[in-house]
Order: structure tokens, then C-alpha cells, then sequence
């Protein structure tokens, strides 16, 4: 039997179906998907390993994370990414009284992602773009403003890595009222197809990195091959 909860590093990910985790996120806090190249940094990036630390969920994103877990630990568990989280996530059916607010990098995208929203009979959606975050410091004073004003019961954060999750956090602790926040990324730009062509059958056989090489080889290359670092945190304990 697959193991329910792995930690790592002190984070802990849960090795769950959709259901069940949909019901621990609804409870309210944040769902992280953290990638291999991300997971590389938790040394050297304190702000997002705290991010991870502290989240109310983190699912198993990456395959090659997966695999290093079967081989080092010998721990069965089963990918379940966050693009995956996110198309099961949206294919639901939501009262016209759920709101949403999406967190989005450029205008472009925030009008595309709030079309496909749409699309899935999402009707009370707030976009809003958001501006350049540091790694170093993640304040947002306009967002928690419009935050309380909407108090939008899902937020998703469409940003990239050890970005989002530290942003994730910084809203958790400026708002008092139950919101779920999940921080996908480029997951909804899959389903939207700005970035690569992924689908279930590409998911699920751990080919998803290999269509965003094929895709975009100058932007993810490079970044798929720092990922193999993850594996001195195994070696390394």
C-alpha cells in the first residue's frame, strides 16, 4: 500500500487521490505543487522552504521526485501534479455564488485564464495581475485589499515558482476569513495551451518535461537539468 504522508525535509507531502485532498484544501490554507527545479533550492531559498513548510498541502508535482523516493527510499507513492489537481480542480461544478480570484503574471494572461474559467461556468471570477514579487520579500499591500474586499473562496495563484508559495503564505497570514489558495503555476497555461501541449496520458507517464523541452528548449532545458540536483538531498541527508 502506497504510504499516505511523506516527509521531507520536514515538509510533508500527501500521497492522496483527488477527493481526499480537495477535501483537506477546502478546510482552507494553501495547496503547493512544488517542481523539481524549485525543490533544488530549499537550501539556498529560506523564504520559499518556509513556504513549503508551512503549507496545508503539498502534492507529489514532480515525477522525477517520484521516482528518487522509489529508488533511494524505496517509498511507493504515485505522481499526481498539479496540472492534474488543476483540470480535476475546474472540472467541477461550483454554485454561481462561488467566487474565485485568479493571480496572474501579465494581462494577457489574466484575460485568457478568466475566458477558460468561464468556459467551465465559473461566473464570479476576480483577475488580477500581479506586479514584480523578490524573492526576498513578497509584500502586496493592493492584493490584500482587494483580497478582503472580494473574499474570494479560491484563489489561484498563476505564478512561478518559490514565488507563489511565498505569496501563498504572506495571504494566509493577512486574511481572517476561510479562502482555499492554489498554487499550480503554469498548470492552467497547459489547459489553456499558451505553454505546452500536456494532456492526461503525457502526465500520467511522466512525460510532461519533455514537452516543455520540446516546446520551449531555451527556457526549460536548462531548467529540467538543474532538477537532476535534487538528488543530493537523498545521497546527502
Amino acid at each position: 500500500m502506497p504510504n499516505n504522508v511523506i516527509i521531507f525535509k520536514k515538509i510533508k507531502f500527501y500521497n492522496w487521490n483527488f477527493k481526499n485532498l480537495l477535501k483537506k484544501i477546502d478546510k482552507g490554507g494553501y495547496l503547493v505543487a512544488p517542481a523539481a527545479s524549485a525543490l533544488i533550492n530549499i537550501s539556498s531559498n529560506k523564504k520559499y522552504y518556509k513556504a513549503l513548510l508551512n503549507s496545508d498541502v503539498a502534492i507529489l508535482d514532480s515525477g522525477f521526485f517520484c521516482i528518487l523516493l522509489r529508488f533511494f527510499r524505496n517509498i511507493e507513492v504515485k505522481k499526481f501534479s498539479g496540472y492534474l489537481f488543476l483540470k480535476k480542480f475546474l472540472d467541477l461544478k461550483f454554485k454561481e455564488n462561488i467566487s474565485f480570484m485568479l493571480i496572474d503574471p501579465s494581462k494577457a494572461d489574466a484575460k485568457v485564464n478568466k475566458l477558460y474559467l468561464k468556459k467551465k461556468k465559473i461566473k464570479n471570477i476576480t483577475s488580477y495581475v500581479a506586479p514584480f514579487y523578490s524573492y526576498k520579500n513578497i509584500s502586496d499591500i493592493r492584493l490584500i485589499k482587494l483580497i478582503r474586499k472580494k473574499k474570494p473562496r479560491y484563489i489561484i495563484i498563476n505564478l512561478g515558482g518559490e514565488i507563489q508559495e511565498s505569496l501563498a503564505l504572506y495571504i494566509k497570514k493577512k486574511i481572517n476569513f476561510k479562502s482555499s489558495i492554489i498554487c499550480t503555476g503554469a498548470a492552467i497555461a497547459f489547459l489553456t495551451k499558451r505553454q505546452a501541449p500536456i494532456n492526461e496520458f503525457i502526465d500520467k507517464y511522466y512525460l510532461g518535461w519533455f514537452m516543455r523541452v520540446v516546446y520551449n528548449p531555451k527556457k526549460n532545458l536548462t531548467r529540467m537539468l538543474k532538477s537532476l540536483f535534487l538528488i543530493k538531498y537523498f545521497i546527502f541527508r
